[in-house]
């Protein structure tokens, strides 16, 4: 795919519900219950009682009984940090691990590096290199370089894949992710604490009362989703331009900024526990695995599996990592 394709308007609603998403994005332990609203929907007060359904898919199982295999291309974005080299060098790791299983609907894979140059992972990762936004645009907030990554990807890359998951460096799959989007509907993973009805007023700066209650706006972040390619590059520009508008916006940085069977693992909070199991929230723990402990250079290889009592997902994060490291070439040398 060279240069912009020609792919037609995008409805405005349907631009704006995705990139106002974009900015309540964070990180959370994923788990696969994934939702998201449709891009038919028409613009005005009345437009959304013009859909007859607003698809809530409950179990990934019912779905992939009812449509044929919908392979989608992963696509994280990331820098040229040791940061977030290692978690990249993990994911991947655990991406072709799942694409091999049968039925599997994971195709092509791209490390999206927005740090405009090559890094020692090109050969062990593919990978394309775009460019970061200018200097200070970004306002010391890096996650903002994930739209125009995207928006440079797609007029640049040849994606085979009809679909697109956008996935991020510190998701771990623990089992082969379906395609759980349906033609136009993307599907993507509702974040209980994102409550737009809360922010109304700030929100309808980029949401008009046209476009009708905030409560139409779906709280969830641009990751993980699994969206049409060909609305993905209708909606991108729009996404970069609200999400930089919102960050200009003081009331509104300071409002958002920061913000079943298991699919993904999405290591982004410290895990601290004491040696009885117990969580110590808010102080580190006797036994402890944060990501931000390994800002300079990866973790080391056999990380010390957490005490009895602690929950199974943190003991399969470690099981998984020291995986991954131990399979890894050259781990500790990013």
């Amino acid at each position: 795919m060279i240069g912009r394709k020609n792919t037609g308007q995008a409805s405005p609603l349907f631009l704006i519900l995705l990139a106002l998403a974009f900015f309540f994005v964070t990180y959370n332990l994923v788990i696969a219950i994934i939702r998201y609203g449709s891009a038919g929907r028409g613009v005005g007060p009345n437009s959304y009682n013009r859909l007859s359904i607003d698809p809530i898919i409950e179990m990934p199982e019912n779905v992939k009984k009812q449509k044929t295999k919908l392979p989608y291309h992963v696509a994280l974005t990331a820098t040229d940090a040791p940061y977030s080299q290692w978690q990249c060098r993990i994911m991947y790791y655990w991406y072709k691990k799942m694409k091999d299983l049968p039925d599997s609907e994971m195709g092509g894979f791209t490390r999206v590096l927005h740090s405009g140059k090559p890094d020692n992972l090109m050969d062990e990762i593919p990978t394309m290199v775009v460019d970061p936004l200018p200097d200070g645009v970004d306002r010391g907030y890096i996650v903002l370089n994930r739209p125009w990554a995207f928006v440079q990807w797609l007029e640049k890359a040849t994606i085979e894949e009809e679909y697109i998951l956008m996935a991020e460096p510190d998701h771990i799959f623990v089992n082969p992710l379906p395609n759980l989007s349906n033609e136009g509907y993307p599907a993507a993973f509702p974040f209980f604490y994102i409550k737009p009805d809360q922010n109304e007023k700030v929100l309808r700066k980029f949401f008009p009362e046209e476009y009708g209650p905030v409560t139409n706006i779906d709280p969830i972040g641009n990751s993980p989703v699994i969206i049409r390619k060909d609305l993905l590059e209708k909606i991108a520009p729009t996404w970069m331009n609200v999400s930089l508008k919102m960050k200009e916006d003081p009331e509104a940085d300071k409002v958002f900024g920061w913000i079943g069977k298991k699919f993904i693992i999405h290591y982004t909070y410290g895990c601290d526990y004491n040696l009885k199991g117990e969580l110590t929230y808010g102080k580190i723990g006797e036994w402890r695995f944060d990501k931000r402990s390994h800002l300079r250079g990866p973790p080391p290889r056999n990380i010390s599996l957490p005490p009895p009592g602690v929950p199974e997902s943190v003991v399969t994060l470690v099981k998984m990592v020291n995986e991954a490291t131990a399979n890894i070439p050259n781990w500790d040398t990013t």
